[in-house]
């Protein structure tokens, strides 16, 4: 997510059926996660820009090993690299044996991704989409979201082949470096988190937790709309309690500017 001067306001994507068990979804935080114990992980991150590259960073940081990869080829991170001491890989090898996959490129270069991507990966990944749907700014009309109705994560499941959690795309790049605290301060944000794998859920949230911010569960990828561009949670600064009544309080409904 890049940088503004406060939360962006762009659309809420339709979902016609509402919001079911969301209330209840909301009620765990990342206490519901803790049970994992801290443990060094291997992490693929595909998507170099602001967010992978400081996911990169704060990874790399916490001891982590974290393989990073672009459109643009692996000499094009050498500075990256050099810097966090994360690999630089092709696109193809970011997931190879990875226990993590991030997923964090434009939508609309979603589909361009390597076939077979996850093929390498653990058995068991968990895939973080960090992504949001700009049809006018940047992505075109996807016809799947726009005429389907269907939220972008699950968009970018089918695209993948495999689910994804959704996480970070409402969050503001620099605040991975600089806006991360220890569990209990008072200051620690919220990320909401959406996903119909819960064994994966947990091991994002751990890691969430980890960067050093609570989580709020969203429910599955159908309820994932609620954290979308344009929803009261995009862009939010906001602790658990806040980050709870954002979700609450989103729309179904997309605004005209951001339609495709």
């Amino acid at each position: 997510m890049r940088s503004r001067t406060r939360s962006p306001g762009r659309g809420r994507p339709r979902n016609d059926r509402g919001a079911p068990g969301v209330e209840a979804a909301q009620q765990c935080t990342y206490a519901c996660a803790s049970t994992l114990e801290r443990r060094v992980m291997k992490i693929g991150i595909i998507g170099a820009g602001n967010i992978g590259g400081n996911l990169t960073r704060r990874l790399t940081a916490l001891g982590h090993d974290v393989s990073v990869a672009n459109s643009r080829g692996p000499e094009t991170l050498a500075a990256l690299a050099e810097e966090t001491g994360a690999a630089a890989v092709r696109a193809e090898e970011a997931a190879r044996g990875a226990e993590v996959v991030v997923v964090t490129v434009p939508l609309k270069a979603v589909p361009n991704l390597p076939a077979g991507l996850l093929g390498g990966a653990a058995p068991d990944v968990a895939v973080i989409d960090t992504g949001n749907y700009y049809p006018r700014e940047r992505d075109g009309r996807i016809a799947g979201i726009e005429d389907e109705g269907i939220t972008e994560s699950r968009w970018t499941e089918r695209q993948i082949g495999h689910a994804v959690i959704k996480a970070f795309n409402g969050t503001y790049a620099q605040d991975i470096l600089d806006r991360h605290h220890p569990a209990g301060d008072p200051d620690r944000q919220a990320v909401p988190v959406s996903g119909d794998d819960e064994a994966a859920k947990r091991v994002v949230r751990a890691l969430i937790d980890e960067l050093g911010f609570d989580t709020v569960d969203n429910g599955g990828i159908d309820d994932s709309w609620r954290q979308q561009p344009g929803t009261p949670v995009y862009g939010l600064r906001g602790d658990v309690a806040e980050v709870r009544k954002a979700l609450a309080e989103a729309s179904t409904e997309r605004p005209e500017n951001f339609r495709g």
